[in-house]
């Protein structure tokens, strides 16, 4: 579906790589931290104007870097497009294949603002593999149809002076899905950095245990 035209990828340390996928429609970058073989991975979107660093302080790349280091991995996907929710999903539907391929068996699904709908919906589309979705400062619109993340869990991660999303956009989604925790943090923009370190805490604590809940499960 990428009409790929052909991939190259390259490690940038014993545990990161880097895997360039070209297509027709754009360069798919993602930066695959941990053992590729993991059946725990963690698919991290970023938002509309790209990026694979993620909120806070590079949370994306500390978490990937923890992660890999206890034998599960991390993909932070570099959009062809950013801001194209369509080819967006598209490309982090094509991360999860590939981690799929090398022997994935679960999914912990993060997204930061645009990049929050590109997770829910890839919740979706790869339910019965994704253990949990965290959202941070998401917009709601591409939203709509989140009920049907089932009963996956879902936190939504917002700053309550967020100056381009409000919080009531988290709160639409949970009511949009019928699940879900919302938590608000004072004194807190869009890329949550005044809580950065307590966003780091509470996504890795929550990311492990619902790991942990899915292997139990489907065990």
């Amino acid at each position: 579906m990428l009409g790929v035209l052909a991939k190259a990828d390259g490690e940038l340390s014993e545990t990161s790589r880097v895997v360039e996928i070209y297509t027709m429609e754009g360069l798919l970058q993602i930066m695959w931290h941990g053992d590729p073989g993991a059946t725990d991975v963690v698919l991290m979107c970023g938002g509309a104007m790209g990026g694979m660093l993620g909120p806070g302080r590079s949370l994306y790349l500390e978490l990937g870097l923890e992660l890999a280091a206890e034998g599960r991995a991390a993909m932070a996907i570099g959009y062809r497009k950013p801001g194209d929710l369509t080819r967006s999903l598209l490309d982090t539907c094509a991360a999860a294949d590939l981690a799929l391929r090398n022997g994935a068996e679960r999914f912990a699904i993060l997204g930061h603002s645009f990049g929050g709908a590109v997770a829910i919906q890839a919740a979706s589309t790869f339910a019965a593999h994704t253990a949990g979705v965290i959202t941070y400062a998401t917009q709601s619109a591409g939203c709509e149809e989140a009920a049907r993340i089932g009963d996956t869990p879902l936190l939504l991660l917002h700053g309550e002076r967020d100056s381009i999303l409000g919080p009531e956009n988290s709160m639409m989604v949970r009511t949009l899905a019928g699940t879900g925790e919302v938590r608000v943090f004072p004194d807190t923009d869009h890329l949550l950095a005044e809580a950065a370190d307590e966003i780091a805490e509470i996504t890795g604590s929550w990311v492990r245990e619902k790991f942990d809940a899915h292997r139990a499960a489907t065990s």
